[in-house]
């Protein structure tokens, strides 16, 4: 029999079947004894079903195992007809409706989180990422921008980022701790975009974002929304006492 379908069988709902035809439990408890060569781990006999010509039939036995509450020895016995003797055709571990279970895999690439990534770590990257594209396709009707510009901000790379790929990229940012809503921003006497140390970054997100290259200031080096802001703002000039700072 299949796993998937013993899968299901040891997945449903425990309920009584009523008569065994087969008449082959201690068999199959037998079976699962001299697999393990220990009875102390089975237990209690669960159920048994069928299928639609009694042929087959599925024993679910208790696993007394460490690590595996609420698993199921399963035991597959046939007949080949309603007078020949029943025998053993597979012997498995599987879990119950309320086993406890491993999560679900996730490849590699998809559990990798900001940070992970350190000296000397290579991160395989995947031909279909959805933020990437051939880096023919950077050309000026995309970015706006003409061929030398094209060049110079990616088209001749094997790969450049797609629209989908600025766009998740812009969100990140402009929604993180260098956007608008940052705190040191909601404090900050006047935005980035008026900042003498401000610099526009060149291609799409132009409008958007910039890097700050104030040394003195705790965004120094890093891309900033035009929004952002700071207490190192180039304009924030020391005044006199009672004198209002402009902004």
């Amino acid at each position: 029999m299949a796993k998937k379908s013993l899968l299901k069988k040891a997945a449903k709902v425990e309920r009584s079947t009523g008569a065994d035809p087969f008449d082959a439990t201690e068999l199959a408890r037998n079976a699962v004894i001299a697999e393990l060569h220990s009875p102390s781990e089975i237990g209690k006999f669960v159920s048994v079903e069928f299928d639609d010509e009694n042929r087959v039939a599925t024993y679910l036995f208790e696993a007394k195992l460490k690590g595996y509450k609420g698993w199921r020895w399963c035991v597959t016995v046939a007949k080949v007809d309603a007078d020949s003797a029943p025998t053993i055709c597979d012997v498995v571990l599987l879990p119950g409706p309320d086993a406890l279970t491993a999560p679900e895999w996730i490849p590699y690439r998809d559990r990798i989180q900001p940070g992970d990534v350190g000296v000397g770590d290579i991160v395989p990257s995947s031909l279909n990422d959805a933020r990437l594209v051939a880096g023919a396709q950077a050309l000026p009707g995309d970015e706006d921008l003409d061929t030398a510009m094209a060049i110079e901000l990616g088209f001749g790379r094997a790969r450049v980022m797609s629209i989908e790929g600025r766009d998740q990229a812009a969100k990140r940012w402009y929604e993180g701790e260098r956007g608008p809503k940052a705190p040191i921003a909601q404090f900050a006497p006047q935005p980035c975009h008026s900042c003498g140390f401000f610099i526009q970054i060149a291609g799409s997100l132009r409008s958007t974002f910039g890097v700050c290259a104030n040394v003195i200031s705790p965004e120094d080096a890093r891309v900033v929304s035009v929004d952002h802001g700071c207490g190192a703002h180039s304009e924030a000039t020391i005044t006199a006492p009672g004198v209002k700072l402009e902004t």
